[in-house]
């Protein structure tokens, strides 16, 4: 097979202010599993004031407890159904108890609250062991938890998964971060000698992974408030990223912590941004054409005539290319703080979802709705080279390996192609990259790694052999 999956970084649970989710173990003890789904439970055991979250039976069957939206955990015998003790007294969390999930041996209780805290019980003593406070803010409330042989898992609205410590209650052992929402937009980079992938989703979130361990964080600060469409890394070692809240922002790689000096705020929404050298900076708006210098608007083409989607800058600098959604390819110059239209129109066969330069500059890759992707060479003029024919739906994105005779394309038929540019013929599919949405975005960490995302929310590594 001339590919194979070599990891997966799987989406968060889907999460939602108020809606308790339900976490869950195998067997065995070996695994454990969440769901995107509501759990409705029917029961006529009126002790509750508001509406019940969460029943479980202890693993041996003597007892059961109930959890609901008032703060209160109650225990019942498990033959009898008869009320055996509220948990805590009046109420066992100051705020709704979303889920709950008993210790192996039947003796003590984990919970999870609204109130940001889970706490452990003990049944027969009916008191608090321990009290975890998972923070402050609002996405730390927490909305389901799991005790599995001796691990305590929690999930915050955030989406995070928590390894609780019995040992010590203010610190997790470990905090499982990424997505919840679908990933728009990624692209790669090396620091400090790792590769670390970077990945941007419809809610305004960034998160950045280690490509061999797949260990992954989000950057510190505020950031983006909405979707974050496009992103890439200018020579300087900061992350552009450009957010439909009509923001272009600049983030240090090395700090990886968001700062109110690096944003540009624009008129007008953004689609997508490229760079090149001398510290430029192209971004298509809807109807405008923006060029930045060191991080301030120094020019802008409004009202264009066309309807610019996307931007690619040559790496020599000097060279813009926009695709637009009438099919046609613009280029421009780039000459001190202006774009200047060389009026040279370049024609793919639809409208353009993508463009790419190779890494030496020879070639242009363009991409289109119409489900072909056809290549220029900018040596010759931007005469067309060769056209690639294989997608059944529109292709999305596209981006070129590293040895530059190479280059993936990534489509609404949730297949990638990697493409031979001497040979359309010689070509990997990979079929059903993503089972559940497109893919959204690709990028090459080598030669034979490549990085795709999807709306599925979650990023994986292929291994390509050719």
């Amino acid at each position: 097979m001339p590919y194979e999956i070599k990891k997966v970084f799987a989406s968060l649970p889907q999460v939602e202010r108020g809606v308790s989710k339900i976490i869950g173990g195998d067997p065995r003890g070996n695994n454990f599993l969440y769901t995107n789904g509501k759990c409705v439970i029917l029961r006529n055991i009126d002790d509750h004031s508001r509406f019940v979250n969460c029943v479980r039976f202890s693993p041996d069957g003597n007892r059961f407890a109930t959890a609901g939206a008032d703060g209160q955990i109650y225990i019942y015998d498990g033959k009898t159904g008869e009320k055996v003790c509220a948990l805590g007294g009046s109420k066992a969390h100051d705020g709704g108890i979303y889920a709950i999930s008993w210790s192996p041996d039947s003796t003590h209780l984990l919970s999870a609250s609204g109130d940001k805290t889970s706490k452990i019980w003990d049944i027969n003593v009916n008191s608090v062991v321990n009290t975890f406070t998972m923070g402050s803010n609002v996405l730390d409330q927490q909305l389901g938890c799991l005790w599995q042989k001796d691990h305590l898992l929690s999930i915050s609205l955030s989406g995070y998964i928590n390894y609780l410590d019995k040992n010590n209650p203010s610190k997790p052992l470990r905090v499982i971060k990424g997505h919840s929402k679908s990933i728009q937009c990624l692209t790669v980079h090396k620091n400090g000698g790792k590769s670390y992938i970077y990945s941007g989703s419809h809610d305004g979130h960034i998160n950045y992974w280690d490509s061999e361990t797949g260990e992954n964080d989000s950057f510190a600060g505020k950031g983006h408030t909405n979707q974050v469409s496009r992103m890439t890394v200018d020579e300087c070692g900061q992350l552009v990223s450009c957010s439909m809240d009509d923001t272009v922002r600049y983030t240090n790689l090395t700090l990886r912590d968001y700062s109110g000096q690096g944003v540009v705020k624009l008129d007008i929404q953004p689609k997508c941004v490229a760079v090149g050298p001398g510290g430029y900076t192209v971004v298509v708006c809807i109807g405008q054409i923006g060029l930045l210098k060191d991080q301030r608007k120094c020019f802008s083409i409004d009202s264009p005539g066309y309807e610019p989607e996307v931007v690619a800058v040559h790496p020599g600098g000097e060279t813009v290319a926009i695709g637009g959604a009438d099919g046609n390819v613009r280029l421009y110059s780039i000459l001190g703080s202006t774009l200047k239209e060389e009026g040279k129109l370049l024609e793919a066969k639809g409208p353009v979802t993508d463009l790419a330069y190779s890494h030496d500059g020879a070639f242009l890759a363009v991409c289109d709705a119409s489900k072909v992707v056809t290549v220029f060479s900018t040596a010759d003029g931007y005469s067309e080279n060769n056209v690639f024919y294989g997608h059944h739906a529109k292709i999305v994105c596209l981006a070129w390996s590293p040895d530059n005779e190479h280059f993936a394309s990534g489509g609404m038929d949730m297949m990638v192609y990697v493409w031979t540019l001497s040979d359309p013929e010689t070509r990997v599919k990979i079929q059903d990259a993503h089972r559940l949405h497109h893919v959204s975005s690709l990028a090459w960490l080598d030669e034979h790694t490549l990085v795709t995302t999807s709306h599925d929310a979650s990023v994986k590594e292929w291994t390509i052999a050719y």
